[in-house]
């Protein structure tokens, strides 16, 4: 079988089994498909792998919950939220929902993780928050940046979508001293419900007021509402709130995933570390790796091709030679400054993001699932080896 005639490989595929077949099969036969006690037991079981005193709400996707992190914590018009420019465009989009405005900034070139450094030279007095992204599953430096929140008086939101399980410090990620962190269960993430995704917090107050914006802004859940014996039909809406939650066969897909995650975590690490080892000496950057002690998920897998900075030829023409050799890739991301809408809006410049703009000429996400076996490993390396020349 020649090269052309292997199957493609592609950028990513969910490991989903006979167990989470099995889960949503019997979520669906209860005749409870909607938000209800498989819900309930995700939450619980999430809280209970994380430690620590915190709640976990579930909601329909990351997004959703970065909305209602950003409205629980008082965001609105006229604020400003400081985020990264090597980041999905959702955890911008979230803070212009609240009529505010994301102020975008640069990263750390070693670590494509939010710069601390350029965090402060942005804030004014308008800046009501931090969202950080740990990029690819590393986690950034959050001693720094809390330590910036706490003498400008700013709250911290984590988007940790790439980043279940991460340690930063001897702690999960979605049990340290920020406000609020959120996850991400989308179908290339650590683990997946198809769409979803989990909100964390240790304040009752903030953990109340996403559980009632959740569901249209109303003061008891659904599963409440048909389980207890107050009158079923009565509720009050105390806010305008959205729709948000999580159904229950997405829940019961979670709950068996959730049971897999150290051994998925371990398949990640040990991909990773093959990569690692096959790219020592090649001409690129390879993907930034955890400081000692900490761990990274491994979501993304990202190299850097040495390459100019106005040079987005060479990654077009190796990303085609590994199309050709049946190898999927991304880019992980355009970033902000570069997109149309937030370009324009702000009056955003590459030379503005120096760091970021030269990491994304060569920027490519690489294949790393737990269904790849080492053949299929094997065969990205030496397509990459090819490309590279």
């Amino acid at each position: 079988m020649t090269t052309t005639e292997l199957p493609f490989l592609p950028y990513a595929l969910p490991d989903i089994g006979e167990a989470e077949q099995a889960a949503v099969g019997k979520a669906m036969a209860s005749g409870w498909v909607t938000t209800g006690p498989n819900a309930r037991a995700f939450e619980q079981e999430f809280t209970t792998y994380l430690g620590g005193d915190v709640t976990a709400l579930a909601v329909s996707s990351a997004t959703a919950g970065l909305h209602l992190a950003v409205e629980a914590i008082g965001v609105g018009p006229g604020d400003e939220v400081i985020v990264p420019t090597l980041t999905f465009t959702a955890t911008a989009e979230v803070v212009r929902y609240m009529g505010a405005d994301p102020i975008v900034a640069d990263i750390d070139p070693a670590t494509l993780n939010i710069d601390p450094a350029d965090i402060e030279r942005r804030i004014t007095a308008r800046t009501k928050a931090i969202i950080v992204v740990h990029y690819g599953g590393l986690a950034c430096d959050m001693d720094a940046i809390l330590a910036i929140a706490r003498r400008h008086g700013l709250r911290v939101i984590e988007d940790a979508a790439h980043a279940f399980p991460t340690m930063y410090r001897g702690a999960l990620i979605g049990t340290l001293a920020s406000d609020i962190t959120v996850f991400s269960f989308y179908a290339n993430k650590t683990m997946t419900t198809g769409e979803g995704g989990m909100v964390v917090t240790r304040d009752a107050g903030l953990a109340e007021r996403m559980r009632v914006m959740r569901l249209h802004g109303i003061n008891r859940d659904a599963f409440d509402r048909f389980q207890s014996k107050t009158p079923a039909w009565y509720y009050e809406v105390v806010a305008p709130g959205y729709k948000y939650n999580l159904n229950d066969m997405a829940a019961a897909l979670g709950r068996v995933q959730l049971t897999r995650i150290d051994a998925f975590a371990e398949r990640r690490n040990a991909l990773a570390r093959r990569y690692q080892d096959a790219f020592a000496g090649l001409p690129i950057i390879d993907a930034p790796r955890p400081a000692q002690g900490d761990t990274h998920a491994w979501h993304i897998y990202a190299i850097r091709l040495t390459v100019k900075d106005d040079d987005l030829d060479t990654r077009a023409g190796f990303i085609e030679a590994l199309s050709v050799a049946g190898i999927g890739t991304s880019v992980h991301y355009i970033p902000l400054h570069r997109q149309p809408y937030w370009r324009d809006t702000y009056g955003l410049t590459a030379a503005d993001y120096p760091h970021a703009d030269r990491a994304y000429h060569g920027l490519v996400s690489l294949p790393l699932y737990t269904l790849m076996s080492d053949a299929d490993q094997d065969r990205v390396i030496e397509a990459v080896k090819g490309a590279l020349g």
